[in-house]
């Protein structure tokens, strides 16, 4: 494994675009952007720390977001806690191989890609959805979301 850093790479950052409007929803994507942006510029040396840090984070953050389907039966829940189950047992299966040196920094690279790939396309298809649905049964209302940068017609 090397040491090679990859400050050059594009990475994923925080931004209003991913903001639902539910908070708890919000504030555990806005942990889930930063770990992904870490990953993508750190030194391979990093990758297995981080790596194991964003296994931990996926696993409470989809149990907390398949726990919130499920206790208030979310119609499309199956779709979405199976596109988790299918997320995390990639993460869960390229992390193992790494630790054991069976695959190298490049495949932990293509994954965090995919990753950031998938993760817009996520939010704004299914996790949109619970945020609303959240937010319609925690909170009696519709979410409200301000986004700064955009241009008015």
């Amino acid at each position: 494994m090397s040491n090679e850093q990859h400050p050059d790479q594009q990475s994923m950052h925080w931004n209003d675009m991913y903001l639902l409007g539910y908070t708890p929803i919000d504030e555990v994507h806005e942990e889930f952007v930063g770990l992904v942006g870490r990953m993508q510029t750190a030194a391979d040396a990093e990758l297995a720390d981080l790596l194991a840090e964003f296994t931990r984070h996926c696993e409470a953050h989809f149990e907390m977001e398949n726990r919130w389907m499920r206790e208030t039966d979310f119609p499309p829940r199956d779709c979405h806690i199976d596109e988790h189950a299918a997320v995390l047992a990639s993460v869960h299966e390229v992390g193992a191989m790494f630790a054991k040196g069976e695959l190298g920094a490049d495949v932990v690279r293509d994954l965090v890609e995919h990753l950031a790939d998938w993760f817009p396309k996520h939010a704004d298809q299914l996790d949109s959805a619970l945020a609303h649905w959240m937010s319609k049964n925690r909170l009696g209302g519709k979410p409200v979301v301000l986004r700064r940068g955009l241009q008015l017609r």
